[in-house]
């Protein structure tokens, strides 16, 4: 059963001059499990030649001590996959691996590329031939066809002609891209672990979140700049910019829900931004109640923001079930609401009699939300008040967000108190767009994306389904 929740496109991780890049790799990507769960891949080079292992699910189970073993290297690149364009299949895990006139390459991206399908409809009329139905394989295409001479500059070449979302790890025998899109949508982590004898010793790594970096000991360093292309070779890290830096476009659904809250993102901790917005979020809408209670797990940091301002006391009113496969036998005498309750159920002791204030962190079409409702009241709740912790959704998102269309999303077809209606609250509050931007530390200069909850779009674009037919954006259930 799958939560009623916006999905991240994916993550990405990459490690240079280590004799278990690829172990690195595989627990970096157990870190970042969260940003994608449909497949997951390790490409990697032992020096002479690259090696790739792809396969749908989750990290932990494509990745055997056996998998790993065969794979091994001193440098590597993966990737967490949760599709937004492209079928949902093998064929489009990463890392893409390709031997061109440029050697031997992989590539792993976050994000999505607004022009990508326009970029691929010349591509095929010029002759190119394309295996997957990802916008990702345009960026190697371009590569490859680039007419500059040396990789880096042919790389710098073909990321002018993208528009859109691109954090990037490419990787060659014995060298690591890390690159960034000029508005930095997306995150993209450097990190070092020191080895001793000077830095050109150390292991450098990237990776979307810091949270990859606690589990191999990797120090945190900064941000790959928007526009920035950094290089890690056999003569050290180099940086340069491909292009230069445009109006900053950080995705802020990165801070109200897609990465954990032990991450820093965008030169701030999530896990603060996530306490300020709860905090906010009761200076804006307080409610007489008795106590706050997080839908759990992304609402749990929000929550207590909440409690905090609010002076009421924090319950873990809702128990999550974390151990839920993909795949579940349901009862043929069909259970109401069956789907939530695999995933979560109710403290009665908690609930019963009690005003109750649930703290999620946003609601998409609002038929989740209308079952935790139903059964928080069920378990002997007196009233029940919603609190969100960012704005209406009002716009799908074409960053890197797997987002239902418009028509789908119920802020976008219904005014708050119909929602409130819908879902069966007490009442219904969502958090202010400013309350929203100074809780996550944007100053006076606005530097996140807030397309989601405003329909403005940093960039000119079509939707992709409009552009070409095999660009069908995933609409999980």
């Amino acid at each position: 059963m799958a939560f009623d929740k916006l999905k991240e496109y994916c993550g990405v991780v990459a490690v240079h001059n280590h004799p278990e890049a690829s172990t690195l790799a595989y627990l970096g990507l157990h870190q970042l499990q969260h940003r994608g769960q449909e497949s997951a891949g390790i490409a990697s080079s032992n020096g002479e030649g690259l090696r790739v292992h792809r396969s749908m699910g989750l990290v932990a189970d494509i990745f055997t001590e056996e998998v790993l073993e065969k794979i091994r290297g001193s440098i590597a690149i993966g990737h967490n996959r949760y599709s937004t364009t492209g079928d949902s299949a093998l064929l489009n895990a990463q890392p893409i691996m390709v031997d061109c006139n440029k050697g031997m390459i992989a590539l792993a991206h976050n994000g999505n590329l607004v022009n990508a399908w326009d970029i691929r409809n010349r591509l095929e009329a010029a002759g190119s031939i394309f295996q997957t139905t990802s916008d990702t394989e345009v960026i190697v295409h371009l590569i490859a066809q680039s007419k500059e001479h040396t990789l880096p500059e042919a790389v710098c070449d073909a990321l002018r002609r993208l528009e859109g979302a691109f954090s990037l790890v490419i990787m060659t025998r014995d060298r690591v891209f890390a690159v960034r899109d000029p508005r930095g949508f997306r995150p993209l982590c450097m990190g070092r672990i020191r080895n001793g004898g000077g830095a050109d010793r150390d292991t450098m790594v990237f990776a979307s979140e810091t949270c990859a970096f606690d589990i191999i000991g990797a120090e945190y360093e900064r941000e790959v700049k928007p526009g920035e292309m950094v290089v890690v070779g056999p003569e050290g890290t180099s940086s340069r910019f491909f292009a230069a830096a445009m109006k900053q476009s950080h995705c802020i659904f990165e801070h109200v829900y897609f990465s954990r809250p032990d991450s820093v993102i965008f030169g701030r901790s999530v896990g603060v931004s996530r306490e300020a917005l709860g905090r906010q979020l009761a200076k804006e809408s307080p409610v007489a109640a008795d106590l706050v209670v997080p839908v759990p797990d992304s609402g749990v940091t929000a929550a207590l923001g909440y409690a905090s301002e609010s002076g009421l006391p924090f319950r873990f009113g809702l128990i999550r079930n974390h151990y839920v496969g993909r795949t579940f036998i349901e009862p043929e005498q069909r259970v109401r609401d069956f789907g939530v309750k695999l995933k979560l159920n109710p403290v009665r002791s908690l609930l019963a009699g009690q005003r109750v204030i649930l703290i999620d962190d946003s609601i998409v079409r609002g038929t989740t939300s209308r079952k935790i409702v139903r059964m928080v009241r069920d378990a002997g709740a007196k009233e029940v008040h919603l609190r969100i912790s960012c704005p209406p959704t009002i716009s799908p998102c074409y960053y890197g967000v797997d987002t239902p269309e418009k028509s789908q999303l119920i802020a976008a077809n219904k005014s708050v108190e119909q929602i409130r209606e819908y879902i069966g609250a007490d009442s219904l509050a969502y958090l202010s767009i400013k309350g929203m931007r100074d809780a996550c530390g944007e100053a006076e200069t606005p530097t996140f994306c807030t397309s989601c909850y405003t329909g403005i779009y940093p960039t000119e674009f079509v939707p992709v389904d409009q552009i070409h037919p095999m660009a069908v954006v995933d609409k999980k259930p």
